[in-house]
């Protein structure tokens, strides 16, 4: 096992719902909006560049509830890192935090070129008059870019409260000037109506209107990421679990009222009638070809301009402060990506050093700063946005991902502080839209697919190659502590999890029934019960019971079936039972049960509803069922579906194969309601037992567990099968199975079987 990384202290909790509030604002409010309205309103129309920032806010807070349920379950440092590490392991944690690192960092190159851009072609020649060429602007920015980088590196290393504090400041004067652009437009537009008519048509008429609105949203979701850099908030923000959900939430819906303003006051900026050259233009061209390349990129600067007095010193403040409040926030959270990844040896363990006096990661900040500057120097800013905009769009899919795994195979053992309503609905919306837009951005920078799917197969270079075999494991990993495999073989795979010595007793026979009716391998299991406050380190201690209930399996079944051991630990046994189970393609699980009763969410226990309710195949579940005789008389309570069909099967298994009876039990509310003669009928092919030796009955009962209670007086087993609601349905109601299984004292079983479809999703995925 890995060494633990040494870190020499932790960082420090200095940040407020505000800052934290702020640094979102502060990401988001940048170069998106400031290139991103002059670059794409060729392509889409006046009212195409409206739309195209509502709808990106729309899936933008699809994405945003992601990240928020899971940063106030998860509040660490790493964000997508960690989402990803707790949901899918080591591999595809190291991806995410790969590529969080890098498109943060190529996020604050694009800030970092922004402002050098507007800074020098305000300032330069609007208010020097120094009348500089496009190729010496050009030059120009690809020197003061990296420069304004290096600054913003310095400001980040003086500390987390300083970078709040700083990234606060200037987050609130980029929203005033903001606003102030904002009312403007508003006001031009009220006091000359006729500016209204540079939004006919309201969206560019092209054969491919659909396609370019795709391609224009793409382009400018980097304006929309600022909620992520929240999520690198958490070691460093007072109570994570309530602040960070609502800071993400009010960045994304105040930032995308504040875009469509903007946006609106750009257009109405321009007079109908402009001339270009002594040619007459309609707003949408005069916006989209003002800049270097006539690509729009100081459009939505030069149109304010030209709109309000001292236009070209608002929009230079504007640019000012909002793109140094996005770099200070990129690299922010750049740095924590590459320091979490140092932090769990993902990368070299001098990543997660941090500075005794500042309390801040600063190696892992040099390295981001390194990338910041390279890019911004040498990269045209076109591609840098497609870029940074793909980067997102794979990480935030990547995010969207992890919220569904969290919450199917954890929400049991995670304390949420934020839980997104409707639950999948909206992260499976934005999965399917990020991934039209990611490819949509190919139409506008073929650079920006060669960039970023080379850094991905980078990082799983550096993956397979470093990360690997070093990486620590975290407390949420499942550890494999001893494991001998089975003879290779595809015959029907049988796992049976032992707790103890007298847990392996009392599965022994019936495992054996099962295991020869099925011609399987067997595969015996064990789960270390290590408590939450003892180490990783120790979980050797825990094993010596448990690997002696795998030992009395072993010499039971060994000489009659293929049989291999796997001996793990998981904080959550329910967890460790299902990962096994889908690592070994079991077709049935077997586990004992003690019939204890429970509260709240776990009807049955802790340990058994989460297994039965996420398992991807046939579960049998035994109470009371030890000493391996066969059972002469065998009830099996039915009302339809496959539950019922595979409790059938399972009875005549286990029923005597001489004498053994077995009845098939239903309890209706009215005559004819259940056909048990059909039934039986539907189902003889599968039984094991001759047909005369099973048998149906029928009685009407308005009390239906009595009525159940009351037959199986007179039978030496009872099978039935579980319910197939989820346990969310439990949560308030004890279904009838359960309610029996509790009250029931004779030797029981219960099943379930595998749910076609539903069970195969969660075998694969």
């Amino acid at each position: 096992m890995a060494d633990k990384p040494s870190v020499s202290s932790e960082l420090a909790r200095d940040l407020s719902l505000f800052h934290v509030t702020m640094m979102g604002l502060g990401m988001m409010i940048g170069a998106g909006v400031f290139i991103g309205i002059g670059m794409t309103m060729n392509r889409v129309g006046a009212g195409g560049v409206l739309m195209a920032f509502a709808l990106n806010g729309v899936v933008a807070v699809f994405t945003a509830m992601s990240f928020a349920e899971l940063s106030s379950a998860i509040p660490r440092a790493g964000g997508a890192y960690n989402f990803a590490r707790i949901a899918f392991g080591r591999g595809p944690s190291f991806l995410a935090g790969w590529m969080e690192w890098f498109a943060s960092a190529v996020a604050g190159s694009l800030y970092a070129v922004v402002f050098a851009l507007y800074t020098l072609r305000y300032v330069l020649n609007g208010v020097a008059g120094m009348g500089l060429t496009d190729h010496q602007l050009l030059i120009g920015t690809k020197i003061l870019a990296p420069l304004t980088a290096l600054a913003f590196v310095y400001i980040n290393y003086r500390g987390a409260s300083e970078t709040g504090r700083v990234g606060a400041l200037f987050t609130l004067g980029q929203m005033a000037f903001m606003g102030l652009i904002a009312v403007a437009g508003i006001v031009v537009a009220v006091a000359q109506p006729d500016r209204l008519a540079n939004f006919h048509p309201f969206i560019k008429h092209k054969d491919n209107n659909w396609a370019m609105m795709l391609t224009a949203m793409g382009m400018i979701y980097v304006a929309f990421e600022g909620f992520e850099v929240i999520a690198q908030a958490g070691d460093e923000t007072i109570d994570p679990k309530r602040n960070i959900p609502k800071a993400m939430l009010y960045s994304v819906l105040i930032v995308c009222i504040l875009y469509v303003a903007v946006s609106f006051a750009t257009v109405a900026a321009i007079r109908p009638g402009t001339h270009i050259d002594g040619v007459k233009v309609d707003a949408v061209e005069w916006i989209s070809t003002r800049g270097r390349n006539a690509d729009g990129e100081t459009g939505f600067g030069e149109a304010i301009e030209r709109m309000m007095p001292l236009g070209g010193l608002v929009v230079t403040l504007a640019v000012i402060f909002s793109a140094t409040s996005a770099l200070n926030a990129t690299i922010y959270s750049a740095t924590r990506a590459s320091y979490a990844l140092g932090r769990d040896r993902m990368l070299p363990g001098f990543f997660s050093k941090i500075s005794p006096r500042r309390k801040t990661p600063w190696v892992a900040l040099l390295f981001t700063g390194a990338i910041v500057v390279v890019v911004a120097a040498l990269l045209p800013t076109k591609d840098v946005a497609g870029c940074a905009s793909m980067m997102f769009l794979f990480l935030f899919l990547l995010v969207n991902v992890c919220v569904i795994k969290v919450r199917t195979n954890m929400g049991d053992e995670l304390s949420y502080g934020f839980v997104m309503p409707l639950f999948p609905l909206f992260p499976i919306l934005a999965i399917l839209i990020q991934v039209v837009l990611a490819y949509a951005i190919v139409h506008a920078s073929w650079l920006a697919w060669v960039i970023g799917p080379g850094w991905i197969v980078a990082g799983m270079l550096v993956y397979l190659g470093y990360s690997r075999r070093r990486a620590v494991a975290t407390a949420d990993e499942i550890a494999v502590l001893e494991e001998h495999p089975a003879p290779p073989g595809e015959q029907y795979r049988v796992m049976v999890a032992v707790a103890n010595p007298a847990n392996a007793l009392q599965l022994v026979a019936n495992t054996h029934h099962l295991c020869a009716a099925k011609a399987a391998r067997v595969e015996v299991l064990h789960m270390v019960p290590v408590p939450d406050q003892v180490s990783l380190t120790d979980a050797q201690d825990y094993m010596a019971a448990g690997k002696e209930g795998v030992i009395e399996m072993m010499m039971s079944l060994g000489l009659a079936f293929p049989i291999s051991t796997t001996i793990r630990y998981c904080r959550n046994i329910a967890r460790g039972i299902v990962s096994a189970v889908r690592q070994k393609r079991t077709d049935l699980l077997i586990m004992g049960w003690q019939g204890r009763a429970h509260s709240g969410l776990f009807k049955l226990g802790s340990k058994v509803d989460p297994v039965v309710e996420r398992c991807p195949c046939h579960v049998v579940m035994f109470k009371n069922c030890g000493g391996g005789r066969r059972y002469g008389r065998v009830l099996v309570p039915v009302a339809g579906g496959p539950n019922a069909a595979f409790a059938l099967e399972v009875a005549c298994i286990l029923a005597d194969p001489d004498e053994g009876q077995v009845v098939a039990f239903h309890v209706a509310r009215s005559v004819g309601a259940f056909d048990v003669g059909g039934f039986l009928a539907g189902h003889a092919d599968r039984l094991p037992l001759p047909a005369g030796r099973v048998t149906g009955k029928a009685v009407v009962s308005d009390n239906v567990v009595g009525a159940i209670l009351a037959e199986a007086a007179g039978y030496d087993l009872i099978v039935l099968g579980f319910t197939r609601e989820p346990i969310l349905y439990r949560l308030s109601r004890q279904t009838i199975p359960e309610t029996v299984a509790l009250r029931c004292d004779k030797p029981l079983v219960m099943v379930k079987a595998s749910a076609g479809l539903r069970s195969w999703i969660r075998r694969w995925v």
